[in-house]
């Protein structure tokens, strides 16, 4: 099995890929939802930290605990726990980003009957002094909990082994995604939804392996860059949970050649220095990489940031891709919006929730897209 066939297998089948890490290696799995959780301590706690996506079955049981108007992320990580498809965590981070995701926190530690649970609400001002030594102590704290609810000790050897792992994941990760920005030919674009995906769930070490096998062969068969024809896209949003989305837009004529999301360039942006204390350097991170919705820099740095990457990629037209009913998103959206008009970037706006639209709908829409560009 190639290394893209690998990570296309896990991305697949998450929940099956845990439960033989767990069966193998009883190694403890937390899971998270959000790109704001300090993996860094985890890992170095000697568990797997395994990102939650939501469902794509029926949702029922969450409902009994939340409202409808939840983003589906929220539900349908919910329903995956109280059906028990979850069993194999031994419990969950969270970190404050919405209140969908502060109220799911109570619920599911009152409902799941999982053993551990550790909150991590860090600063939502980035800009200040008092933010980077809130950020250093939450973080600190976290770093006790998880000892003790695990039973552990995080050295500072361990947080520093853990930091350059991640930062080789987070170098190939960028590589990979710059050489597709340059080839898109030469990888499909679902692929690198695939990626992304088992980057999130794998144990890290063999997630190291995979991807340094891939770069190689990617490497290997790059060849001189040639201008397609075709229009290039950017996605921008929270997360994206459909790998169809990626292949309708290059049915449609479309490549996606870079995003700003959760689930893609914010998770691996910027690497954490790896001298001084290992906590300030994973805090100054979270302090300096790009924010999403939930957290402020300034007024317009997500505008200025969007219309930077349109310029850098040679973008022709932006796709926001929303979860229905993500809040902070739908806030973030008018104002992003008008910085596109007036650059006069051509956007298009979708909302989606645990099932996809019709695959007719979408396709007409996503012609109609590329047609205009």
């Amino acid at each position: 099995m190639s290394s893209l066939e690998k990570l296309r297998s896990v991305a697949r089948r998450p929940y099956d890929y845990a439960k033989s890490v767990q069966s193998s290696e009883s190694k403890p799995i937390l899971g998270f939802f959000c790109s704001y959780t300090p993996e860094e301590i985890i890992t170095a706690a000697g568990a797997m930290p395994f990102r939650l996506f939501g469902t794509r079955e029926d949702i029922s049981k969450a409902d009994a605990h939340l409202q409808s108007y939840c983003c589906s992320l929220v539900r349908g990580g919910l329903e995956d726990a109280l059906t028990g498809r979850l069993d194999f965590l031994r419990g969950v981070v969270f970190p404050h980003t919405c209140d969908s995701i502060q109220r799911l926190s109570d619920i599911w530690r009152l409902n799941t009957g999982m053993s551990v649970h550790f909150d991590v609400v860090l600063p939502v001002k980035l800009t200040t002094e008092s933010a980077r030594s809130y950020m250093i102590a939450t973080l600190n704290s976290f770093r006790s909990e998880l000892e003790q609810g695990l039973g552990v000790t995080i050295s500072d050897d361990a947080l520093y082994e853990a930091i350059h792992t991640y930062n080789r994941i987070r170098e190939l990760l960028g590589n990979i995604y710059a050489f597709r920005s340059r080839n898109p030919s030469q990888l499909a674009a679902s692929d690198i939804y695939y990626i992304m995906k088992a980057a999130m769930v794998m144990d890290r070490s063999a997630l190291v392996e995979q991807l340094d096998l891939l770069w190689t062969e990617l490497r290997d068969k790059a060849g001189d860059e040639q201008d397609s024809g075709r229009k290039r896209v950017l996605l921008t949003g929270g997360i994206c949970t459909l790998p169809d989305v990626y292949t309708l837009i290059e049915d449609a004529g479309g490549d996606v050649v870079w995003d700003d999301l959760c689930t893609g360039t914010r998770y691996f942006e910027g690497k954490v220095r790896e001298d001084g204390d290992p906590i300030e350097a994973i805090a100054d991170r979270y302090l300096t990489r790009m924010v999403c919705p939930a957290k402020h820099m300034g007024m317009t740095i997500r505008g200025e940031h969007l219309i930077r990457l349109v310029r850098e990629k040679q973008i022709d037209g932006v796709v926001f891709l929303f979860l229905k009913f993500c809040e902070p998103q739908g806030f973030d959206y008018p104002y992003l919006k008008d910085f596109m008009d007036r650059s006069g970037i051509p956007t298009l706006l979708l909302e989606v929730e645990e099932q996809m639209l019709s695959e007719g709908q979408l396709r007409t829409r996503f012609e109609t897209f590329i047609d205009m560009l």
